[in-house]
């Protein structure tokens, strides 16, 4: 994100896994939001964050999972962003998310598997889809395999995904943001709403639900 030379430089957290068709529609809306914003793109994996909260994805509970392929079908054909379902979900995103970190996890770096895996729909589990993100990103299928089995690598991620739960990250697309988190594609608005309005989270109302008492808790 480019900032303006007028404006004081504000810095966010944004933590996803590829797996998440959410994830990438609110990677295709930053453009909506602030030119002063510097966002630092965070991979994670989900299902460590799961595994830590004892709790499953969207995707593992069956009728849950069908609606939710429906709505990221239904939100991205509503706002024009390109999107496919790839034919295999949930899939492991270890090695995508590997090879995004060992190359910066830059945009464009981010942009390129996103979009091959949601945009295009393509499958990168297997060989086939392996070699073809490989070659979008300058290399040979063994070049980024052997990347993403870099002890240092390996590493970052678990950093990042430790990071991610020590910051309270409990699902992905997660921004995090002025020690608030703003979580999923659908609360894109709010976090722009807060970016332009911090007040509103100190308002009388908001203030009162964190005041809301826990009636009843099922045993894990």
């Amino acid at each position: 994100m480019s900032q303006s030379a007028d404006a004081p430089a504000r810095r966010a957290q944004w933590y996803f896994d590829f797996a998440s068709p959410f994830a990438y529609l609110q990677f295709e809306r930053f453009d909506t939001l602030p030119r002063t914003l510097a966002i630092d793109l965070k991979p994670i994996v989900l299902g460590a964050i799961l595994v830590h909260l004892q709790t499953q994805g969207p995707a593992e509970t069956p009728h849950k999972r069908i609606f939710t392929y429906r709505m990221a079908q239904f939100r991205a054909e509503q706002d024009g962003i390109a999107f496919k379902m790839p034919p295999v979900h949930p899939f492991h995103p270890i090695r995508v998310l590997r090879l995004a970190v060992s190359l910066g996890a830059t945009h464009e770096v981010v942009r390129t598997i996103f979009r091959f895996i949601w945009a295009e729909g393509r499958d990168v589990t297997d060989a086939q889809g392996w070699a073809e993100l490989s070659g979008r990103l300058g290399l040979s299928a063994d070049d980024a395999l052997a990347r993403t089995e870099a002890p240092k690598v390996k590493a970052a991620l678990r950093e990042n995904t430790e990071a991610a739960i020590a910051t309270g990250v409990f699902g992905v697309p997660t921004f995090a943001y002025g020690g608030e988190l703003y979580w999923g594609d659908d609360a894109t608005a709010m976090f722009r709403h807060c970016l332009a309005h911090p007040e509103w989270l100190q308002s009388p109302d908001v203030k009162w639900l964190q005041q809301v008492t826990v009636g009843v808790r099922r045993e894990r």
